[in-house]
């Protein structure tokens, strides 16, 4: 069966191998669409070509770029024309104009539809994106939901046909995987740090990857490493609008000599950067219009035997399941008592660590991911155009095996 999967987010290398697990299937002939680069508040991201056996990548040109309901692909039609899929699998929301017309699109040729969502908030949308996303519901043949509240929402929305609960992307646990603590000692280091400073190795390094902007809670993370008792450092790697502010705060609290902001790096140097680290947290707090839809960082450090922390908030704790620590959202003291734990209990540490790899090797691997995605492609094409899927729905994270 021919597939054409569209996706932005695969402009990420390391999103790539992903790919490369699908088109190991003998019977999938895969053709993936990415832009050349996608814009958001950190500014280009360009395509990354990393992982690339086994299928093609077509590289389209994107109008409004940076336009999350509004940007498109122009050419898609006449790829889709040319290419005849069996399949279409879209990873954008059903409320997008890029989803809207993939999925007109898709019916003039006669294929089957897969559309994936993030959204875990029951949000309404004014005209036109009310209307694209009742069309896209309408015609969708399988919808694909990162996280379990996605379920909930789409059913309240009135979808009627089967949902299963997938997340986008896993990791490979040969690329994640424990690396031994790189040498802080001779020529300064390639992931650009803006301090020389290094490390004692009694030091626990913690550690944040991701946007910095206020619902990723990074004043949180600084708030609770402040007051911190023992030996800690904190590395923080990521561009955006609340940079300047969370520069400032760490001086204002009078931790700037232990806390580095790092530039970000290729996706495909981030194993090494979490080498770096002991813990990583991901302080998220819910927004009216935004909550964590499931946090791709905690399953990379997890692979990484990097231990996590996590807000309780959105998708966070199902992924964290019992391998890491949780605190309430938006409170720096319980996350400075959760951090202070693992400071004070190298032996939490350690069990943490084991138990966080050991949770993605069951759950969160791109092979499984893959199979998962491809068994959906086999049930699709076992049907009859305009029939319908009546396989019973999937059970939240914590309740797969």
């Amino acid at each position: 069966m021919k597939v054409l999967l569209i996706s932005k987010a695969c402009v990420v290398g390391a999103y790539q191998k992903k790919l490369e697990e699908i088109a190991r299937h003998a019977d999938v002939e895969l053709i993936a669409v990415v832009p050349p680069e996608w814009r958001d508040e950190r500014g280009a991201l360009r395509l990354e070509r990393a992982y690339l056996d086994g299928y093609e990548l077509r590289v389209e040109p994107i109008v409004l770029n940076g336009h999350f309901h509004l940007h498109y692909y122009p050419g898609l039609g006449r790829l889709m024309r040319a290419v005849q899929p069996d399949v279409v699998h879209v990873e954008e929301e059903p409320y997008n104009l890029a989803t809207f017309l993939a999925v007109h699109q898709a019916r003039q040729i006669g294929a089957r539809i897969v559309v994936f969502s993030w959204q875990n908030l029951n949000r309404r949308y004014p005209p036109p994106f009310n209307w694209m996303e009742w069309y896209v519901l309408r015609h969708t043949d399988m919808l694909l939901v990162g996280n379990s509240e996605g379920l909930s929402v789409w059913r309240a929305k009135g979808y009627q046909g089967t949902i299963e609960v997938i997340p986008q992307f896993g990791v490979d646990p040969e690329i994640f995987t424990p690396l031994s603590r790189p040498v802080r000692q001779g020529k300064p280091s390639v992931l650009l740090r803006r301090s020389a400073r290094r490390p004692s190795r009694s030091e626990v390094v913690i550690g944040y990857i991701g946007r910095l902007v206020p619902e990723k809670g990074v004043d949180v993370l600084l708030e609770a490493v402040y007051q911190l008792r023992g030996p800690w450092e904190l590395r923080i790697l990521g561009s955006g609008p609340d940079e300047e502010r969370l520069v400032k705060m760490a001086q204002w609290l009078g931790i700037a000599p232990r806390v580095t902001f790092d530039r970000p790096i290729p996706s495909t140097q981030l194993p090494y950067y979490y080498s770096g680290l002991d813990v990583l947290v991901l302080p998220s707090r819910t927004q009216p219009n935004w909550k964590e839809q499931f946090g791709r960082v905690l399953i990379e450090a997890m692979a990484c035997q990097v231990v996590v922390v996590g807000a309780r908030s959105g998708a966070i704790p199902e992924v964290i399941g019992d391998a890491g620590l949780t605190f309430k959202e938006g409170d720096p003291f319980d996350l400075r008592a959760q951090l202070q734990k693992l400071l004070d209990n190298e032996e939490l540490r350690e069990d943490l660590a084991l138990r966080g790899r050991q949770r993605v090797l069951e759950h969160f691997t791109q092979t499984s991911i893959a199979e998962r995605t491809v068994a959906i492609y086999r049930r699709l094409m076992s049907l009859k155009l305009g029939g319908a899927l009546h396989a019973p729905e999937l059970q939240p994270l914590e309740n797969q095996a």
